[in-house]
Protein backbone atom coordinates (compact mmCIF):
# COMPACT_ATOMS: atom_id res chain seq x y z
CA UNK A 1 0.00 0.00 0.00
CA UNK A 2 1.08 3.30 -0.77
CA UNK A 3 2.06 6.24 1.72
CA UNK A 4 -0.36 8.51 0.55
CA UNK A 5 -3.12 5.81 0.68
CA UNK A 6 -1.66 5.04 4.43
CA UNK A 7 -2.30 8.23 5.53
CA UNK A 8 -5.62 8.58 3.76
CA UNK A 9 -6.17 5.86 6.01
CA UNK A 10 -5.51 7.71 9.06
CA UNK A 11 -8.48 9.77 8.60
CA UNK A 12 -11.26 7.10 7.69
CA UNK A 13 -14.57 8.27 8.63
CA UNK A 14 -15.34 4.77 9.96
CA UNK A 15 -12.87 4.50 12.81
CA UNK A 16 -15.02 6.55 14.98
CA UNK A 17 -14.89 9.34 16.92
CA UNK A 18 -12.94 7.41 19.77
CA UNK A 19 -9.19 8.37 21.03
CA UNK A 20 -6.41 6.78 19.16
CA UNK A 21 -3.29 5.63 20.79
CA UNK A 22 -0.56 3.30 19.66
CA UNK A 23 0.99 1.85 22.34
CA UNK A 24 4.63 1.05 22.18
CA UNK A 25 7.21 -1.60 23.46
CA UNK A 26 10.09 -3.48 22.40
CA UNK A 27 9.22 -6.00 19.86
CA UNK A 28 5.15 -5.55 19.61
CA UNK A 29 5.07 -8.57 20.94
CA UNK A 30 3.69 -8.33 24.60
CA UNK A 31 3.21 -5.38 26.80
CA UNK A 32 1.82 -3.02 24.19
CA UNK A 33 -0.40 -5.68 22.77
CA UNK A 34 -1.69 -6.22 25.90
CA UNK A 35 -1.72 -2.24 26.79
CA UNK A 36 -4.01 -2.22 23.56
CA UNK A 37 -6.59 -5.15 24.66
CA UNK A 38 -6.61 -3.35 28.29
CA UNK A 39 -7.20 0.44 26.87
CA UNK A 40 -9.77 -0.48 24.01
CA UNK A 41 -12.09 -1.78 26.77
CA UNK A 42 -13.97 -0.26 29.43
CA UNK A 43 -13.79 2.48 30.99
CA UNK A 44 -11.16 3.57 28.27
CA UNK A 45 -12.43 2.42 24.78
CA UNK A 46 -9.84 4.00 22.53
CA UNK A 47 -9.00 2.73 19.28
CA UNK A 48 -5.63 1.58 19.49
CA UNK A 49 -2.87 -0.06 17.73
CA UNK A 50 0.20 -2.08 19.07
CA UNK A 51 3.98 -1.54 17.20
CA UNK A 52 7.37 -2.47 18.58
CA UNK A 53 10.23 0.23 18.52
CA UNK A 54 12.91 -2.12 17.53
CA UNK A 55 12.41 -2.92 13.30
CA UNK A 56 14.74 -6.12 13.71
CA UNK A 57 12.18 -7.71 16.13
CA UNK A 58 8.57 -6.00 15.97
CA UNK A 59 6.00 -7.56 14.19
CA UNK A 60 4.70 -4.35 13.06
CA UNK A 61 7.17 -1.74 13.78
CA UNK A 62 6.54 1.83 14.53
CA UNK A 63 6.50 4.57 11.59
CA UNK A 64 5.53 7.68 10.59
CA UNK A 65 1.98 7.06 9.29
CA UNK A 66 1.58 4.95 12.99
CA UNK A 67 2.66 8.08 14.38
CA UNK A 68 0.48 10.33 11.97
CA UNK A 69 -2.17 8.47 13.15
CA UNK A 70 -2.51 8.49 16.81
CA UNK A 71 -3.55 10.93 19.06
CA UNK A 72 -1.42 9.84 21.86
CA UNK A 73 1.20 7.42 22.25
CA UNK A 74 1.86 4.86 25.12
CA UNK A 75 5.44 3.63 25.62
CA UNK A 76 6.54 0.89 28.11
CA UNK A 77 9.89 2.29 28.88
CA UNK A 78 11.90 6.24 29.14
CA UNK A 79 13.74 4.89 26.84
CA UNK A 80 11.11 4.37 23.98
CA UNK A 81 9.30 7.63 25.08
CA UNK A 82 12.45 9.71 24.82
CA UNK A 83 12.61 8.13 20.98
CA UNK A 84 9.13 9.05 20.82
CA UNK A 85 9.49 12.02 21.66
CA UNK A 86 12.28 13.05 19.29
CA UNK A 87 10.17 11.82 16.73
CA UNK A 88 6.36 14.02 17.36
CA UNK A 89 5.20 16.45 19.07
CA UNK A 90 2.50 14.12 20.28
CA UNK A 91 1.58 13.50 23.94
CA UNK A 92 3.66 10.32 25.01
CA UNK A 93 3.17 9.25 28.19
CA UNK A 94 6.01 6.47 29.52
CA UNK A 95 4.33 3.57 32.09
CA UNK A 96 7.50 2.48 33.51
CA UNK A 97 6.96 -1.25 32.68
CA UNK A 98 9.54 -3.79 32.77
CA UNK A 99 9.94 -6.39 29.94
CA UNK A 100 9.30 -9.03 32.28
CA UNK A 101 5.77 -10.36 31.69
CA UNK A 102 3.94 -12.70 29.30
CA UNK A 103 1.03 -11.73 26.92
CA UNK A 104 -2.25 -10.34 29.35
CA UNK A 105 -0.57 -11.71 32.40
CA UNK A 106 -2.73 -10.19 35.64
CA UNK A 107 -0.31 -7.84 37.16
CA UNK A 108 0.83 -6.28 33.56
CA UNK A 109 -2.86 -5.51 33.26
CA UNK A 110 -2.98 -4.04 36.57
CA UNK A 111 -0.02 -2.05 36.39
CA UNK A 112 -1.24 -0.98 32.55
CA UNK A 113 -4.65 0.74 34.45
CA UNK A 114 -2.99 2.20 37.58
CA UNK A 115 -0.47 3.63 35.31
CA UNK A 116 -2.19 4.83 32.80
CA UNK A 117 -4.77 6.37 35.27
CA UNK A 118 -2.22 7.84 37.53
CA UNK A 119 -0.74 9.73 34.19
CA UNK A 120 -3.50 10.59 32.31
CA UNK A 121 -5.06 12.79 35.29
CA UNK A 122 -1.51 14.42 35.71
CA UNK A 123 -0.31 12.78 39.26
Amino acid sequence: MSLMNRLANCSNQFQGEFKRVLCVCSAGLLRSPTAALVLSQEPFNFNTRAVGLISDFALIPVDDVLIEWADEIVCMSLEQADVLRGMTKKTVFCLGIPDAYEYRNEKLIELIKTKYESLSKGE
